[in-house]
């Protein structure tokens, strides 16, 4: 069986997510079983809905009234640790039969404190042979980096926020 690569796509840039969901649809179009996992979102995107109606995507749970972390109260936070750290678990229980898994946003939850960098690494270190695995987030961490076959930095040039455009539906979520 090939081994699994690591896939890592961060930086400051729109498109992280994005590219992590091109390659989901890509793998699921080739007839390959893919799990997508959601840090820091609360489930309410494009991408998700579209993925949730094809057979051979799993989409695991989300906290659905995550917030900004930096506007979280202690509850809050701690609600989300708790959650976020059952939720590596999970994966780790049933990582079994997927081919790729996209850890959506792991980094920043790692960079956060809401799941702790060793379990990540576990979980993707203990994979199965043949489970391809991708990490998103803005700034990784050195020991994600240093694990990772692939990594793409998307950097931002210009983007409409800093005009005070907001995000658009369907566009940025």
């Amino acid at each position: 069986m090939e081994k699994g690569l690591i896939h890592l796509y961060c930086g400051d840039g729109k498109g992280k997510t994005t590219a992590a969901i091109g390659l989901c649809i890509r793998a699921a179009g080739r007839g390959m079983r893919v799990g997508v996992a959601q840090f820091l979102k609360n489930g309410d995107s494009g991408e998700l809905k579209i993925l949730s109606d094809l057979k051979n995507v799993r989409i695991f749970p989300f906290l659905p009234d995550v917030k900004f972390t930096f506007a979280m109260s202690k509850a809050e936070r701690s609600r989300a640790e708790k959650f976020y750290t059952e939720l590596v678990a999970q994966i780790k229980s049933e990582i079994n039969g997927l081919d790729l898994l996209i850890l959506d946003e792991a980094a920043d939850a790692v960079a956060e404190d809401l799941i702790s960098l060793d379990g990540l690494l576990n979980l993707i270190q203990s994979r199965p042979p043949g489970t391809e695995i991708v990490v998103t987030g803005r700034k990784p961490q050195k020991e994600l980096s240093d694990i990772a076959d692939y990594i793409s930095e998307i950097r931002c040039v210009r983007h409409p926020y800093q005009k005070g455009i907001p995000a658009r539906k369907g566009i940025e979520w």
